[in-house]
């Protein structure tokens, strides 16, 4: 495929869902450390490095498209699915900052990186969810716009214990956290009614399924981080390795999908699962077996994802106009 003669004004906001992979997979190799040694540090390092440069990356090339195509970023602000990956920004930023502190420590520049993707999370939160109030011609809810995307706005605020609490900031991440709690459920009946009216997501979606992995998963390791008592951890991770099989279930349905961004949606959901399944290993039992076979198995994946978005970017398959899902709405 010939490459699109003005790439920069199809990068959409879903691209940073490569650093929030890259970030999970990097907090992953720090919980793997007790049970690995020095070489899991390492490797966190090395993936905490490659976060940062991505998301660096990424902040500058989407400040040049802002500059360059402001229509274009206007166009993903009103569009039904797209506009909720805006938030995968504050979140990768969320996440960096938690790096960050495992790495320097409470630096001041790790500080104001958490307070920048705590604040821009908010915000993002309140700005989708003011959407709602609208009616359906001026962008209001409507049933395409309900996909588990949505997970990344409503709920991404779960995040903010995970550096907030070793920053100090443990009152207003608990705070955040519950914001999250609280839209979970809403989030999940949701799409759950979404199915009942309308059937199943275009195929093209179906990679985000695995986002359901990821609020169990890391509201687990976020109220360890709390203080809360082990049994919520394991109450956590029983969900999340449940959402994981039900995710699971679509994976002969994705082999034959064409490679996109989207395939993205698999690599934090599986990197937090597998952080979460280490912090709860104990030596000699069965999540310290189970936890390595995960971090193997998410290492493998987001190392597939990254091969294959190099070679979408050298073929010119990536930023390039794609064709947009259809999604049309029921007529009952």
């Amino acid at each position: 495929m010939a490459s699109s003669p003005t790439p920069l004004k199809h990068l959409a906001p879903g691209w940073f869902a490569i650093p929030m992979g890259l970030c999970g997979l990097s907090l992953a190799w720090w919980r793997a450390a007790p049970l690995m040694g020095e070489m899991a540090t390492g490797i966190a390092l090395v993936c905490g490095l490659a976060a940062a440069l991505a998301w660096a990356a990424l902040g500058v090339a989407s400040l040049l498209r802002w500059q360059h195509y402001p229509q274009a970023w206007a166009e993903d602000l009103k569009h039904p699915v797209r506009h909720t990956l805006v938030a995968t920004l504050p979140v990768a930023t969320l996440l960096l900052a938690t790096v960050g502190v495992l790495a320097l420590g409470p630096h001041p520049a790790v500080r104001l990186l958490w307070w920048l993707g705590s604040l821009g999370q908010f915000g993002v939160t309140l700005w989708v969810m003011a959407r709602w109030w609208r009616p359906r011609e001026q962008g209001g809810l409507a049933r395409p716009s309900i996909t588990p995307a949505l997970l990344i706005p409503v709920v991404g605020n779960v995040v903010a214990p995970l550096g907030g609490v070793a920053l100090g900031h443990g009152e207003w991440a608990t705070a955040q956290f519950g914001i999250g709690l609280l839209l979970w459920p809403v989030v999940l009946a949701l799409l759950g009614a979404r199915s009942l009216v309308q059937g199943p997501m275009p195929e093209r979606l179906l990679p985000t399924a695995f986002i359901l992995i990821a609020p169990p998963a890391v509201c687990g390791s976020a109220v360890m981080e709390l203080g809360a008592p082990l049994a919520l951890g394991w109450l956590f991770w029983g969900m999340a390795l449940f959402a994981l099989g039900w995710a699971a279930t679509l994976a002969r349905r994705l082999q034959p999908l064409a490679f996109s961004v989207m395939h993205w949606a698999l690599s934090f959901p599986l990197a937090a699962l597998a952080s979460l399944t280490l912090r709860l290993a104990q030596p000699g039992g069965l999540l310290a077996v189970l936890g390595p076979v995960l971090l193997a198995l998410c290492s493998l994946i987001i190392l597939g994802l990254l091969m294959a978005t190099w070679r979408g970017l050298r073929e010119g398959s990536l930023l390039a106009p794609e064709p947009v899902a259809q999604i049309i709405p029921s007529s009952a």
